[in-house]
C-alpha cells in the first residue's frame, strides 16, 4: 500500500505536475462557484435563484486558463525572481513579489476572462476589471500574505500550487459571489415609481 501511494504521489507531483496544477486550479475554481451558487439558492427566500451550469463552466474555464500561469509562477518564476535559502526574510520577499506581480495579474485576468466568456467583449471585460479589481485586490492584501508565508517559508516548491489551489477554494467562493453580486442586486431592487 505504501509503495503504491509513493508511486502515485511521484507521478502526480513530479512527472505530471503541470497537469496536476492546471486541473486542480480549474476544478477548485468551478467548485468554488458550485458552493457559492448553492449558498445563493439557499439564501433566496423568494425562490428565484436557479443553478447555472454555464456560470460554473465559465469559472472552470477561467481556472483552467489561469492554471498554467499559477504553475509557472509558483514552480519557477518566484524562486528565480527572489532567490535565496528558505528563511523568513526570503519568504517575506516572495510574498511582496506575489502581491505586486501575481496578485494583480490573477485578479485582473479573472475578471477579464469571465467578462469575455459572458459575451461582454473586450470593452465590457475591461470595464468590469476597472469596477471590481481594486476592492478585491485590497482584500487580497489582507488574506493572502499570512497564507503565503506558510507557502514560501515551509512548503517545498512542488506543493505550492496545490496548497494555494486548496486555499483558493474559499477565495474562489468569495470571487464567485463578488463577481456575480450585481446580478443578485438587480433582482432584489424593486422598480422605483415616480412621485
Amino acid at each position: 500500500m505504501g509503495l503504491r501511494f509513493s508511486k502515485l504521489k511521484r507521478a502526480i507531483i513530479t512527472e505530471h505536475l503541470l497537469l496536476t496544477n492546471v486541473l486542480t486550479t480549474g476544478g477548485l475554481m468551478g467548485l468554488g462557484d458550485v458552493i457559492t451558487q448553492n449558498l445563493e439558492i439557499r439564501m433566496d427566500k423568494e425562490g428565484k435563484q436557479k443553478y447555472s451550469l454555464q456560470r460554473t463552466e465559465r469559472m472552470l474555464a477561467v481556472g483552467l486558463a489561469l492554471g498554467p500561469f499559477g504553475h509557472l509562477w509558483y514552480s519557477k518564476i518566484v524562486d528565480k525572481l527572489v532567490p535565496g535559502v528558505v528563511s523568513t526574510r526570503t519568504a517575506v520577499k516572495k510574498i511582496l513579489a506575489d502581491q505586486v506581480v501575481a496578485g494583480p495579474f490573477f485578479c485582473s485576468a479573472f475578471f477579464f476572462g469571465m467578462g469575455l466568456l459572458e459575451g461582454k467583449g473586450n470593452q465590457g471585460a475591461i470595464a468590469e476589471v476597472k469596477e471590481k479589481f481594486l476592492p478585491v485586490y485590497m482584500l487580497d492584501w489582507c488574506v493572502w500574505p499570512p497564507l503565503q508565508f506558510i507557502n514560501f517559508r515551509f512548503l517545498p516548491m512542488e506543493y505550492r500550487v496545490i496548497y494555494v489551489a486548496c486555499i483558493t477554494l474559499c477565495w474562489n467562493t468569495f470571487l464567485s459571489y463578488y463577481k456575480h453580486m450585481d446580478s443578485h442586486q438587480h433582482q432584489e431592487i424593486p422598480e422605483q415609481t415616480k412621485s
